[in-house]
């Protein structure tokens, strides 16, 4: 099993002079001499440098006091995850998938040794609890099978567990007024990388500096959106707290683009890849869909009276939200190594790498986006109409679930056309999201009323009460009534939206 943990540190230039005298920093009672540790990772990654274009490192390390597998995901500038696993000879099976969606079927392969001599002291407060780890490091590099080598010394200061990153500031203080430096390198890999480089490198997407045309600003997010489907695969995989939620809406971000701006990318290629956007986001929903209502559910029987409840509806409601075959994060393993979603992945790469552009995409963005901005407030407009005109009833819970689908392309599409468009595109995504929530709370309730209906069969068929579920089917129609009482006031407030585009 692996352990997982958060790093914090700062990098530093070296020279010969060694550390600085750190005894008088604010905070430090002590500095403590731990010794010289001997230190040997090796680097994977594939040929073509995949995870470290992306600043994730997978390193195998003896000698220290946690040599093992590393596999480090960035979190922010100095901060990355850091998951452990034993040592042994090969890429540990569980690693390999955390990386699968930046490798796909590339070989991962030892590109890098580091061999570093580090000479570590401990920061300690008066009650000798650790503050941070200062080490400076002597390091041999070379990348394997070409004899290219480089050396360097650095100064490393990381952060104890659970300790205040602004400590790292009183530290950066010090050795400023010492005249160390930041690293120019993020990392020593990344160090190690630049300094024994072959000539040949691997192209990269065309990433326009800031976009200038219509296809440059809908790329840009389609890109954004493509990133984060990547990114998020290891905290999905690792069952972090709403990945999956994330990552879904960043397919619905991806697919709601393609069908929002058909006169800048060709649909005869991006509509099949809409389709597997499509079913990836159905999968993600799976277990997410039934999560959402079951807490919604837990948390309206919360709100009942205890003499209310009659039989074991609590109970039976956590049943039916584990009723999951295999278990949800088995079954989303499943789905993220599969052939499907990796050739989805090498699609949305050829998407962004030779993109199907059409005339409109090299058009002024102003025009061309906000053109398609109104068109799909347009259609928004058009059903909420349609939905007042309406009784209560399913056709108007209908009409409400689509406004609410196309109320989400609005407000992606405005996503999309904000850089352009500037503060109009801001209100109306303000605007769109309001509306989705809205809407959305309507179809939570009609989601609930189902469900309590479902619940409340099986309860009386084993001979429950089905009390209970009946007064919170009741209170389930109250919300989505009070939500169909708010929603003219609102439309009428915000149904002149796009006038500004």
């Amino acid at each position: 099993m692996a352990d997982t943990k958060r790093e914090i540190e700062r990098k530093y230039e070296s020279d010969e002079s060694g550390l600085p005298d750190l005894t008088g920093v604010a905070g430090v009672a002590a500095v403590i001499d731990k010794g010289v540790a001997h230190l040997d990772a090796t680097y994977y990654d594939t040929e073509d440098e995949r995870l470290a274009a992306s600043s994730v490192t997978l390193r195998r390390r003896t000698g220290g006091s946690d040599a093992g597998w590393h596999l480090k995901f960035p979190v922010a500038p100095g901060v990355r995850d850091e998951i452990q696993a034993p040592l042994s000879g090969t890429v540990p099976g569980s690693f390999a998938g955390l990386v699968r969606s930046r490798v796909r079927g590339a070989e991962l392969l030892p590109l890098v040794r580091l061999r570093s001599d580090r000479d570590v002291r401990h920061l300690v407060d008066a009650d000798g609890l650790l503050l941070a780890e200062v080490s400076l490091d002597t390091v041999r590099a070379e990348r394997l099978g070409t004899g290219k080598s480089a050396e360097w010394t650095e100064i490393e200061v990381e952060l104890a567990d659970g300790g205040d990153p602004a400590f790292l500031d009183t530290v950066d203080k010090r050795l400023r007024k010492a005249g160390v430096r930041p690293s120019k390198a993020a990392s020593k890999l990344a160090r190690a990388l630049a300094e024994t480089a072959p000539k040949k490198k691997r192209p990269k997407e065309r990433t326009p500096e800031a976009p200038v045309t219509a296809g440059d600003h809908v790329l840009a997010y389609l890109r954004t959106q493509r990133d984060a489907i990547v990114a998020l695969d290891p905290a999905v995989r690792r069952d972090v707290e709403d990945s999956v939620h994330s990552m879904r809406v960043a397919t619905r971000r991806m697919r709601s683009t393609f069908k929002s701006f058909p006169r800048i990318l060709d649909r005869e290629t991006t509509d099949p890849i809409a389709d597997e956007l499509k079913w990836l986001a159905g999968e993600l929903g799976v277990a997410r869909d039934r999560e959402v209502l079951h807490q919604r559910l837990s948390a309206a029987l919360d709100e009942v009276p205890p003499a209310l409840v009659s039989g074991p509806v609590a109970e039976r409601l956590n049943r039916w939200a584990g009723e999951r075959p295999g278990g949800a994060s088995g079954r989303l393993i499943g789905i993220l190594d599969s052939h499907r979603y990796l050739a989805l992945l090498d699609a949305l790469d050829r998407v962004l790498t030779d993109p199907p552009l059409l005339e409109a995409a090299g058009k002024d963005p102003g025009k061309v986006l906000g053109k398609a901005v109104r068109k799909d407030f347009g259609k928004v407009s058009a059903l909420v109409e349609q939905t007042l005109e309406l009784d209560p009833g399913t056709d108007r819970d209908t009409a409400i679930h689509d406004a609410r689908k196309k109320t989400k392309r609005t407000r992606y599409a405005a996503e999309a056309a904000k850089p352009a468009l500037g503060a109009s595109a801001k209100s109306l995504i303000k605007t769109m999201k309001a509306l989705q929530n809205l809407l959305g709370e309507h179809q939570d309730s009609v989601m609930a009323r189902q469900t309590l209906r479902e619940l409340s069969a099986v309860a009386h068929a084993a001979g429950e009460s089905a009390f209970t579920y009946g007064l919170l089917y009741g209170r389930e129609e109250q919300r989505a009534a009070a939500v169909e009482a708010e929603l003219p006031g609102f439309w009428a407030g915000n149904k002149d939206a796009t006038d500004a585009l």
